[in-house]
């Protein structure tokens, strides 16, 4: 198994790096949150997880070891890939994950791509218990949140959205997170009204920001 890779960044794509090791340029592929932590002519360190099937080695690249571990966890329910595990971290933080799980949040899953009701209910009996214990923030909800009704710190499942739509037309993960930066205060406001934020509100936004 290769744990990490370390080296320097030489090209960076909407879903994937090429970081130098010695003299071989490896393909990690990365959620969007990680390869805007990325810069090209860099040095970056990420924890990596190798696929192995018949016809193809896929190394996929993670800010931190816990990412890692979530992602390949997520792996031991029936039907969820590599591709389907990184949405869900493109989505949530690993901690957030947890709490989900644990508290057995069916809508706060199905804001995860190409999961619906009835894939999330399932998901959530086959995973309850292996992610391990939330902590921090999101252990106080997922995506009710405190009592008092508010979203949990740190629960931004339009974040994953918004970065997976700019991506998919054509900008790169760079610039898109720029502009999520940018529409935060919109999404803010919507979540201070108490209401959740609009994907197709905070896209039109956030191309108005990359247009400037």
């Amino acid at each position: 198994m290769i744990a990490f890779v370390e080296g320097q960044v030489d090209t960076l794509a909407p879903d994937a790096a090429v970081v130098k090791v010695g003299g071989v340029g490896l393909l990690v592929h990365c959620a969007p949150g990680t390869l805007a932590q990325l810069t090209v002519g860099q040095q970056a360190r990420l924890a990596t997880s190798l696929i192995v099937r018949e016809d193809s080695l896929t190394l996929y690249g993670f800010a931190d070891d816990d990412e890692r571990t979530v992602f390949e966890l997520l792996q031991t329910a029936s039907g969820v890939g590599p591709r389907l595990a990184q949405a869900m971290l493109a989505t949530h933080r690993p901690d957030t994950l947890r709490t989900i799980f644990a508290t057995q949040d069916q809508r706060a899953l199905t804001l995860v791509p190409g999961i619906g009701p009835k894939g999330a209910q399932k998901l959530l009996i086959e995973l309850k218990g292996r992610l391990g214990a939330p902590s921090g923030a999101a252990a106080q909800g997922a995506s009710g949140g405190p009592a008092a009704g508010g979203a949990a710190p740190g629960v931004t499942p339009w974040r994953g959205q918004l970065l997976e739509a700019l991506t998919g037309l054509g900008w790169t993960a760079r610039d898109a997170e720029a502009a999520l930066a940018d529409v935060e205060p919109v999404a803010a406001e919507a979540e201070a009204r108490g209401d959740t934020p609009q994907l197709p509100v905070l896209l039109r936004a956030a191309l108005r920001s990359l247009k400037r």
